[in-house]
């Protein structure tokens, strides 16, 4: 073989070499064209009731995480580009539980029928799933504030119905896109949620960042609005200063008190914070610690 046969054997295996090995241009296209096609099927399928006899051999796939990746934090002070009702009798909840929820212009199926579970910053939405079994009469809701990791769980919610069409499971959860450090009022009443989750939440490190904290003061007398007496606030960490901080402030309001490790080891919620959230399995794989406070709303000041 010629020196120029050699040359042109060489570039010619560099092209293929560069064609078949993907590269960040090939990658983000890929990740867009999938981003592109799960939103069309999210818009065609979100108020879908999905049939319990639907034995349909088409079904909808889970979503890849890894299509969904977005910053692990968000600024909650930031301008998000956010829809929100003026107040909860406008929230059209029908968009978010239409298996279990009417139109706006009809009746529900169950009158009393309303979210009745919060997980405020439910990430890719494994405590949601979880719970959806665990307490099937009940509407459970997860807020989040990222686009991307919304996107996920709703993809996910929509999966996990189609699939479980036949048992009916899965209605009774949903995500929505929401900043809850401004504008939980605006979605419940006063008493209306029996549970509020904050797990793994953002610590928020630097001293001039800890305004933005998800349990301060000023949000502790908001949830303790928006619970029903008896209602819990559940929280979970694995950054001790955030754990002391959350008790401190918890602890300081008339409305709330904390509840013994007695009663955490034996509930059924604080076993699934623990083992079934995204962040809780990955601190139990890099052999975290998890520090746990819940929280008992009162009817009256102590």
């Amino acid at each position: 073989m010629t020196d120029d046969q050699t040359s042109q054997s060489t570039q010619l295996g560099t092209v293929e070499s560069t064609r078949s090995t993907p590269g960040p241009t090939s990658n983000k296209r890929k990740r867009a064209d999938y981003r592109q096609s799960q939103q069309q099927k999210r818009q065609e399928l979100k108020t879908v009731v999905f049939e319990e006899n639907d034995d349909s051999q088409d079904k909808i796939k889970l979503p890849k995480k890894k299509y969904y990746r977005q910053r692990a934090h968000s600024n909650p002070f930031s301008d998000h580009l956010l829809e929100y009702p003026i107040g909860p009798s406008h929230m059209d909840w029908h968009q978010l539980y239409p298996a279990l929820i009417r139109p706006e212009a009809e009746t529900s199926t169950d009158g009393s029928k309303q979210v009745d579970i919060v997980d405020i910053g439910c990430g890719f939405g494994g405590l949601l799933v979880s719970l959806s079994t665990e307490f099937p009469d009940k509407l459970i809701l997860g807020m989040e504030i990222r686009v991307q990791v919304s996107h996920y769980v709703e993809d996910r919610i929509i999966a996990l119905r189609q699939q479980h069409a036949p048992e009916g499971k899965y209605n009774n959860i949903a995500v929505l896109r929401a900043n809850a450090m401004k504008f939980l009022p605006n979605f419940f009443k006063k008493g209306q949620l029996s549970k509020m989750f904050f797990c793994f939440p953002d610590p928020h490190f630097k001293i001039r960042k800890h305004k933005a904290r998800i349990v301060t003061s000023t949000l502790a007398s908001e949830y303790a609005y928006l619970l029903r007496p008896g209602g819990i606030i559940y929280t979970i960490t694995d950054v001790l200063d955030l754990h002391q901080w959350m008790v401190r402030h918890l602890e300081a309001h008339a409305l709330f008190r904390r509840l013994p490790k007695e009663w955490e080891d034996e509930d059924p919620c604080v076993k699934i914070m623990r083992k079934d959230t995204e962040e809780g399995k990955k601190v139990e794989r890099n052999k975290g610690d998890k520090w746990v406070a819940c929280f008992v709303r009162l009817d009256h000041p102590e």
